[in-house]
């Protein structure tokens, strides 16, 4: 067997213990927080599934960031308060800084989501189908991590369980890649396989110049 066939018969391998894993492969929501420039730029995609979560009912909803109440909100919101439907149910962090609230000074893009302080009003359109893709930009001018009182880092509040578990995750800065300890293990077995597979073919192998018969 080639060493191309060894790497997809491992490939393969990895793939189906993976599945048998159990591991959920559900992105979620999620919200990135760039400097670009002078100007702090969050973009938010993904979809919501509202399974596990109770309604709030409607509400009207801007974009806003308040760190110190865990709470940010993108897409529209400078030129007025959009109709929204609100939910609660999720658990998460209290605060992502000692930043008070503030509003972005420019339009703001996409859909209105976000999520709210201690535990209440994860924000999606009014009339939002569980599941459905969203996505959003907002910007906010001559602003920077300090002057919004941000702290970098992953930021992630969960809700639901088994096949309806989702998250919302705030990304402040670049995301540090940290493999899981289930992912690392997968990997250690699929290798192990290879090697074994690598051993088995090396010893079906004729030594050079070795004939053999039937």
């Amino acid at each position: 067997m080639t060493l191309v066939k060894l790497l997809a018969v491992a490939a393969a391998l990895g793939g189906a213990m993976l599945i048998g894993s159990g591991l959920s492969a559900q992105a979620g929501y999620t919200v990135t927080l760039a400097q670009v420039g002078r100007n702090v730029v969050a973009t938010g995609s993904g979809t919501i599934d509202l399974t596990g979560l109770s309604s709030a009912g409607p509400g009207l909803s801007g974009a806003r960031i308040f760190p110190d109440g865990a709470e940010i909100i993108t897409g529209p919101g400078s030129e007025g308060l959009l109709r929204s439907d609100l939910y609660t149910g999720y658990t998460g962090p209290t605060s992502f800084g000692s930043g008070g609230e503030a509003a972005p000074n420019s339009g703001g893009s996409g859909d209105i989501v976000g999520i709210g302080m201690f535990g209440i009003d994860l924000v999606v359109p009014s009339g939002y189908a569980s599941g459905s893709p969203l996505s959003d930009t907002v910007t906010y001018i001559n602003q920077a991590f300090t002057s919004l009182g941000v702290i970098p880092g992953t930021y992630v509040w969960t809700w639901g369980s088994g096949a309806s578990d989702d998250t919302f995750t705030l990304q402040i800065g670049p995301a540090v890649a940290v493999p899981e300890p289930a992912s690392l293990t997968l990997l250690g077995a699929g290798l192990g396989w290879l090697g074994l597979l690598r051993r088995g073919a090396q010893r079906r192998s004729p030594l050079p110049g070795s004939s053999m018969s039937g």
